[in-house]
């Protein structure tokens, strides 16, 4: 029998089985005052394997409309329907987030999941609004929207209805293969020039993304979803995201080649980003999976990074610096001219906006 104490590293449980999860350990956040961790009590019993489960909790936002005020992003605002991911993706940025809600980056980032059904309604309270000035929305920059849960929720969906009654353009980040069943209204946006998707290619080596990301879909699928945005009319980027030096940066022209065999039209890469939270859980994935070349992935990132695990300095936290960075750069601009790939999409449509007709409204004549 074991039992939980305060302490400062947690082991891994024991009897808890982990399928196809990311992390392997579930770290208190970082503003937790206390540290749990499993230990022997010296009692033989044995108890029995328990399987690791995702749960799913609900929460009513006041707003959905985040403002971003970041300058190496292109837009100021985004919407998140869901918290946490269940892909388990070791390596995302986003794993952080679970601290505000006094949870772990580990484990309950993919497995304690939370999601906001009343958000395309608080989200048309919220752009209905006199002084609202119409400019894309992001969707997916810090969660999946078309994670596996969407399926149920299907929030996602409603929000593309809501934001097609508006012609409202957005933008779209995304893995999952959910996206595929919103094809009839993501085809009409693209019609209108309302909307864009970036599909995330980290890898092509479905062995090493089955390790890296165990719940997302395949690199063979992703770029088939690209084949079905494309025939739809969609603008599709493929996003080299993030860019691991060592392990998948070889991979770079490969990547942007087959998206643009797939229909993508521009391409993109962030290098590795590891704050908070996120650099001990990608430190000890790659003790676990590549212990081989776990020294010289964190040397070579590090030497991006400024001798640091990261660097949030707005400019280069999303390429990094250094000789090894402008070389990766160079290559991506190579491969962009090569592969005939945009470095961006045309901006969404924004001028069509507006609240959609109700019955007994008087038509316009032009």
């Amino acid at each position: 029998m074991f039992y939980a104490c305060c302490m400062s590293l947690p082991p891994a449980d024991p009897f808890l089985r982990l399928r196809a999860r990311g992390a392997a350990s579930n770290a208190a956040g970082r503003f937790e005052p206390y540290r749990r961790v499993t230990e022997n009590d010296g009692w033989d019993i044995p108890e029995d394997e328990r399987l690791l489960r995702t749960e799913i909790s609900e929460e009513r936002p006041r707003s959905v409309l985040n403002p971003v005020s970041s300058p190496d992003l292109g837009f100021d605002r985004s919407v998140n329907p869901y918290r946490g991911c269940e892909h388990g993706c070791i390596y995302c940025f986003a794993r952080p987030s679970h601290a505000y809600l006094g949870l772990s980056a580990g484990l309950d980032f993919e497995t304690r999941l939370v999601a906001r059904p009343e958000a395309p309604a608080i989200l048309a309270r919220e752009i209905a609004r006199k002084s609202y000035a119409c400019a894309p929305i992001a969707f997916g920059t810090n969660t999946d929207p078309y994670q596996p849960i969407e399926a149920r929720y299907r929030i996602m969906r409603r929000m593309l209805e809501l934001l097609s009654d508006w012609n409202h353009p957005l933008g779209i980040v995304t893995k999952g293969t959910l996206v595929e069943r919103d094809l009839d209204l993501l085809g009409a946006m693209a019609r209108r020039s309302l909307v864009q998707v970036g599909i995330s290619v980290t890898t092509l080596d479905a062995d090493l993304a089955r390790r890296l990301e165990p719940r997302a879909p395949a690199p063979a699928r992703r770029l088939r979803v690209i084949e079905a945005l494309a025939r739809a009319g969609v603008p599709v980027r493929v996003m080299v995201a993030p860019l691991i030096p060592v392990l998948t940066e070889p991979e770079l022209e490969r990547i942007l080649a087959a998206a643009r065999d797939a229909g993508a039209r521009a391409a993109s890469y962030i290098l590795l980003r590891l704050p908070h939270e996120v650099a001990p859980l990608f430190r000890d994935w790659l003790d676990r999976h590549e212990p081989g070349r776990a020294a010289h992935v964190m040397a070579r990132l590090r030497e991006m990074r400024g001798g640091k695990d990261y660097d949030a300095e707005w400019g280069t936290r999303m390429t990094g610096e250094g000789v090894h960075a402008d070389l990766t750069a160079r290559r991506f601009a190579l491969a962009l001219k090569r592969t005939g790939l945009a470095a961006k999409l045309p901006p969404p449509n924004r001028f069509g906006f507006g609240p959609p007709p109700r019955p007994g409204d008087q038509l316009s004549l032009f």
